[in-house]
């Protein structure tokens, strides 16, 4: 059965995006391959036209960083905001996931789900780390008021 151009379109919407890396600053020298590192990053929300956002997370150097046999650590930061017209690009689901990375070689990855907060009239996004058997609790969270963009001002 073959598959309309804009239902392979919206499939791909759908898929979680890579981040773009804005910038890293190192924390620990090492050696014998990379720095031990912070990493900042941005992607944009697939499904939400408007809403970009950016991470901060550890990356481990060394031998096995090098290699990516390393485990990145569970800390990570989130800040989302809005930089246009927010548009819904198709219908979003709470706790739906808008990023993933793996952390490891095989068994832990960090990734960012979305709420709509109907109440307040906002996106909340959900920054976390799991891990086949024992994920961490350590998470962040950042919201994103739906507001009006370039409307005149008062």
């Amino acid at each position: 059965m073959r598959r309309p151009l804009a239902g392979w379109l919206l499939a791909l919407l759908a898929l979680p995006l890579q981040a773009r890396e804005v910038g890293e600053v190192d924390t620990v020298f090492k050696w014998l391959g990379p720095n031990h590192k912070i990493v900042v990053e941005a992607f944009d929300d697939p499904k939400v036209e408007g809403v970009t956002c950016y991470l901060s997370r550890a990356k481990t150097g060394g031998i096995k960083g090098g290699l990516g046999l390393a485990e990145d650590r569970a800390e990570a930061s989130i800040a989302c905001r809005q930089v246009g017209p927010i548009r819904f690009r198709a219908p979003l689901k709470d706790g739906e996931e808008v990023f993933k990375e793996r952390t490891s070689l095989v068994f832990k990855t960090m990734q960012v789900v979305r709420f709509h907060d109907h109440e307040r009239n906002a996106l909340v996004y959900l920054v976390y780390s799991d891990r086949l058997i024992e994920g961490s609790p350590q998470n962040a969270v950042t919201a994103v008021p739906i507001m009006p963009w370039g409307a005149p001002a008062p």
